[in-house]
């Protein structure tokens, strides 16, 4: 079934001798393609890079229906209105999960995988303090981004982790809206169906035996030793990198290593 929800998507076109096969990234929960502009950055002058924004995140649409499996359905519609037979995919946190998510259904239109700091099991929920944060903010009553900084605070103490979840927060240009502030995350559905993107991956296909790669933040908790099992029977020919002192943001935190480690997997010949 092809979907038609589109997908908001940014190109950097590489150089003379970059590898023919396109590298898409996914970003995470609550993210944008933004997230990852710094992987861009280093690997964009040796591949033709897509970095898309996830339906219901960034500038994509918003869907009623939310769920890997949707999601996937909307990058194989993206991946067919933009003339791309196959991709290198590159995913981190829920952007993970998609990818394998689409990997697993449409195992013909991936050449290799690279999952960051997850696994395609079964997650409890992580993120209730997340959604109160959001309902927090009154729209109606917030003059400025730090407005809303104030009324999140009490439920997500980390400065960080609230401006990242502020860059959802966006004034509208029309001056006679009646709330200029809104947010560019579909906020409702994310939290409606939260249950559906915690979910394990599908095991109603095949494995996908194509070369895979996990990377984690060894101070990560997303990826377990007791989650190798559920990996190795969906990617059995899939393999792991532990990037030292980083935690689940490892891609942010040691962008250069990160970007390496895709790079030297990207280009070999397995």
């Amino acid at each position: 079934m092809q979907v038609t929800t589109p997908i908001f998507h940014r190109f950097w076109g590489g150089s003379n001798t970059a590898r023919s096969t396109p590298v898409v990234l996914v970003h995470g929960l609550f993210g944008s393609l933004e997230n990852l502009g710094m992987i861009t950055r280093l690997l964009k002058d040796e591949f033709h890079v897509y970095g898309i924004d996830l339906p219901n995140h960034g500038r994509s649409d918003h869907t009623v229906d939310i769920s890997l499996q949707s999601m996937a359905e909307a990058m194989l519609g993206w991946m067919d209105d933009n003339n791309l037979e196959q991709a290198e995919l590159v995913g981190h946190s829920l952007g993970g999960k998609v990818c394998m998510e689409f990997a697993l259904r449409y195992p013909e239109r991936v050449n290799r995988l690279v999952v960051a700091d997850i696994a395609p099991v079964d997650y409890p929920r992580r993120h209730d303090d997340v959604f109160e944060a959001f309902r927090a903010v009154n729209l109606a009553e917030v003059n400025h981004r730090a407005d809303a900084d104030k009324s999140m605070a009490p439920y997500v103490s980390l400065e960080s982790t609230r401006s990242f979840l502020l860059n959802n927060l966006k004034k509208s240009t029309d001056k006679g809206a009646a709330n200029t502030w809104y947010w560019r995350l579909n906020v409702e559905g994310l939290e409606r169906n939260y249950h559906n993107l915690i979910q394990g991956n599908t095991t109603s296909y095949s494995s996908f035996d194509k070369p895979v790669l996990f990377i984690k933040g060894e101070k990560s908790d997303y990826i377990l030793p007791e989650h190798q099992d559920a990996i190795l029977t969906l990617f059995p020919n899939a393999g792991v990198k532990v990037i030292s002192n980083t935690e689940h943001w490892l891609h942010a935190e040691k962008p250069d290593i990160f970007a390496s480690i895709v790079r030297r997997f990207l280009s070999s010949d397995n």
